[in-house]
């Protein structure tokens, strides 16, 4: 079972439709105990960092996602999802993200349109990764975002929206793409088939 924590803001239920559609035994869980045993746990997310990060300190599923990343449960996040893994956010700087990977999110570049809402290519980096594994050297994937994470070691691939803007992060158990994969057709589907896998294993 992936356990897709819903914690009231957004529709994760594409996010939910989309692994089922891969196979996966995905479910929408709405409290700690549901996410028991789950094989891997995937957390959502749009709009603010600030209100979603809020949403899920109050539900109580942000003890599930650290739990998760401790035990090596496989862990995917997606798009604010991938942000709330970070230490802050310029979008609301008085609060807290989840502190599992180093660094601040940042404004997207000056001299683009806020948000990027286009699909757009990724430029994969060097090491090889078990998320990305199938999808290319340059696929596309669709972005809906005004925030991004600051680089860091742990990027597995950029977009150039006003220069690099981080796109996908990888570490140990813990994968998270700014894209939304359940948005990004058969690409995206192929992405989410490579994190069923690894839950799987």
């Amino acid at each position: 079972m992936i356990a897709v924590l819903d914690y009231g803001i957004g529709n994760l239920r594409s996010a939910e439709k989309a692994l089922q559609n891969v196979g996966a035994d995905a479910r929408l869980i709405t409290d700690p105990a549901g996410a028991q045993d789950a094989a891997g746990v995937v957390l959502p997310g749009v709009g603010a960092f600030g209100r979603s990060m809020e949403a899920l300190r109050a539900s109580g599923l942000d003890r599930v996602a650290l739990s998760a990343v401790d035990s090596g449960t496989p862990f995917l996040g997606i798009c604010v999802g991938l942000q709330m893994l970070y230490r802050s956010s310029e979008e609301d700087p008085g609060v807290p993200g989840l502190g599992i990977l180093e660094g601040e999110v940042r404004s997207l570049p000056a001299g683009v349109k806020h948000p990027q809402m286009q699909w757009n290519q990724l430029q994969v980096g060097g090491r090889p990764s078990q998320l990305l594994a199938g999808l290319g050297e340059a696929p596309w994937l669709y972005f809906l975002h005004s925030y991004a994470p600051e680089t860091t070691d742990d990027v597995i691939a950029t977009c150039d929206y006003g220069g690099p803007v981080v796109a996908a992060v990888e570490r140990d158990n813990v994968w998270a793409t700014q894209f939304h994969p359940e948005k990004s057709g058969t690409t995206g589907l192929a992405l989410l088939a490579n994190f069923v896998a690894a839950c799987q294993r």
